[in-house]
């Protein structure tokens, strides 16, 4: 029997589409429906690595990780089947069902997409085989008419399976009335039948200011609002991109240790320093000016998706002598994945991976490190936490005295990984359990969820 499925399509980028989807996971859950998370696309350089039942590994989104983590499913490659990592602004390396599938660049968006597409379709289907309901994620706007004869992600999606649609818009920003007619008129006829209504996300203030216009929007629409998710400072999720990499700040700025963590221009994974921005003793903050190290007690330097380009990116901004003053100083760095490939003596390149074909570059010289690139991508879950997601094999010494350089993501998660790495290195005692807040981040979504829109009306829709 084909279960039932939803799509959450949004006004915009970032409107709260993986946190509507997210919440909704969890809430269906909770009341013991077999949920799973679903995004046909993903264009992000944050990604986890799952691992199906035959042990092989395979890279999806971090959104749609922590949504099966919301839903209490094991995340699996068929949630995010196509994975578009960007290495510049017109090509982006392709992950399809969890391993690497070459490139599509900006000129193939239409043509050079149908296979995704079918890949796409088809690990959708196989979802809803397997589960009571699937809550699928959309991508940008459905309302993006210029793409729309490709489109296999928003309504494309919801025209291959009959999918009911509701569409979520960032009231916060403004024109949130606007964008929801606006939206649902761009559609062709066939498409905007499948839209059933609206969420509002992030507003501030008494709802009752909103009910005027949201019973107008219902006159002009035939289309409800089935709920208003109010702003909520502790709502706090894995992002899958880096529109809002302003930091963790810590409540007080009273006696706490800066960590800076270099804002790459091909940042990837930046989740890892979540567990950082959660310690009340660290305050946390992505910065991309030499000056803005000078304090630092700690500097991270994370993974990127570009580990050539964005070395010299580091070296045209004097990052790289504010980096070493600060090691040389007996302070801190920390270098994750693509940053500690920087951190080492140098990075060769024989098979062009990142770049022009036998390119060897200087690292910054910190660790006795050399990297090497080829094309075979490794993937690694370790326990109790962290995973692996690189081209480059290092040989060599990954720590010294005041610099530590790891190839895993997210190892930091394991309080005690983390609590041994800050006595080690900055002498301040661990005063958070990442899992614990994690939980409790997807517990408050749940609950918001529940309170503030109306569960029952849209898991109607999907039946």
């Amino acid at each position: 029997m084909t279960g039932a499925a939803l799509l959450v399509a949004g006004m915009t980028s970032d409107a709260g589409k993986s946190v509507l989807t997210t919440g909704l996971c969890r809430a269906f859950a909770r009341r013991g429906i077999r949920v799973a998370p679903y995004k046909a696309q993903n264009m992000s350089n944050n990604s986890m690595v799952v691992v199906d039942a035959e042990g092989l590994p395979g890279e999806i989104g971090r959104a749609q990780w922590v949504q099966a983590i919301a839903a209490g499913v094991e995340p699996e490659v068929a949630m995010n089947p196509v994975l578009l990592k960007p290495g510049s602004d017109r090509r982006s390396h392709v992950v399809l069902m969890g391993q690497p599938a070459g490139e599509v660049s900006s000129r193939d968006w239409q043509d050079g997409r149908a296979h995704l597409a079918a890949t796409a379709f088809a690990a959708f289907d196989d979802l809803r085989s397997r589960f009571d309901l699937v809550v699928a994620e959309g991508a940008g706007s459905p309302a993006e008419i210029n793409l729309r004869a490709s489109d296999y992600v928003n309504m494309g999606l919801a025209r291959h399976g009959d999918v009911p649609t509701i569409v979520v818009g960032d009231i916060d920003r403004g024109g949130w009335f606007a964008s929801a007619y606006g939206t649902l008129m761009l559609l062709d006829e066939a498409d905007r039948a499948l839209v059933k209504g609206y969420v509002v996300n992030r507003f501030r203030g008494d709802v009752e200011l909103l009910r005027p216009g949201l019973a107008d929007l219902e006159r002009r629409t035939g289309r409800p609002t089935y709920g208003v998710l109010p702003w909520h400072p502790d709502l706090w999720l894995d992002s899958e991109d880096a529109l809002d990499l302003a930091g963790r700040r810590a409540e007080s700025r009273a006696g706490v240790r800066k960590v800076a963590v270099v804002r790459l221009p091909r940042i990837s994974n930046f989740t890892d320093v979540d567990a950082l921005g959660l310690e009340p003793a660290l305050d946390v903050e992505f910065v991309s000016d030499p000056a803005r190290l000078a304090d630092a007690d700690l500097i991270v330097l994370p993974g990127t998706r570009a580990t050539l380009a964005d070395l010299a990116w580091v070296r045209e901004r004097g990052l790289d002598l504010a980096i070493r003053r600060h090691a040389e100083a007996g302070r801190p760095v920390l270098g994750i994945c693509g940053g500690c490939q920087m951190l080492g003596r140098v990075i060769e390149d024989p098979d062009g991976v990142e770049g022009t074909p036998g390119a060897a570059v200087d690292g910054l010289g910190l660790l006795d490190l050399t990297t090497r690139f080829g094309p075979e991508k490794r993937l690694v879950v370790h326990e109790p936490a962290g995973y692996e997601i690189h081209h480059g094999r290092i040989t060599g010494t990954t720590t010294n005295a005041t610099v530590t350089g790891t190839m895993v993501h997210g190892s930091l998660e394991d309080d005690a990984t983390r609590a041994a790495y800050l006595s080690a290195s900055l002498d301040v005692p661990s005063g958070a359990s990442f899992p614990a807040a994690r939980s409790a981040r997807l517990d408050l979504l749940g609950d918001l969820v529940e309170e503030h829109l109306d569960l029952d009306a849209i898991l109607e829709l999907t039946r």
